[in-house]
């Protein structure tokens, strides 16, 4: 069922969401970047390490199938950084926080985030 509602929505659950506060990002303008650019290479680490399925990282037996399958439903990406990747399920999340009363108005997803280039 899972698999069925990704299809449908694009929606999966996001692992982590880090935050910086604006006024750090005020007096640090390079910082936010700088720990984008070091979280995706620490992730495109693990996620080769996961994907190298020559010597196994852990013991599951069925790693290799659930790898073909991650690359063929996600390609190879489950959890992408950024807001636009991330889009379908952050609109899902201000939706379902305004639904469930736990905001006042829906949020727009471009409100919540700093679009840093």
């Amino acid at each position: 069922m899972e698999l069925q509602y990704f299809k449908r929505t694009r929606v999966f659950p996001i692992m982590h969401l880090v935050v910086v506060k604006r006024e750090t990002h005020e007096k640090h303008p390079g910082f936010a970047q700088a720990l984008f650019t070091a979280l995706k290479q620490s992730r495109k680490l693990a996620l080769e390490r996961l994907m190298d399925v020559s010597s196994l990282q852990c013991m599951l037996p069925w790693l290799t199938q659930d790898v073909e399958e991650i690359n063929e439903v996600f390609g190879g990406d489950p959890w992408p950084y950024g807001v636009e990747a991330s889009r379908p399920t952050l609109e899902a999340l201000t939706r379902y926080l305004h639904d469930q009363g736990m905001t006042a108005k829906k949020m727009l997803v471009d409100e919540l985030f700093l679009q840093v280039k």
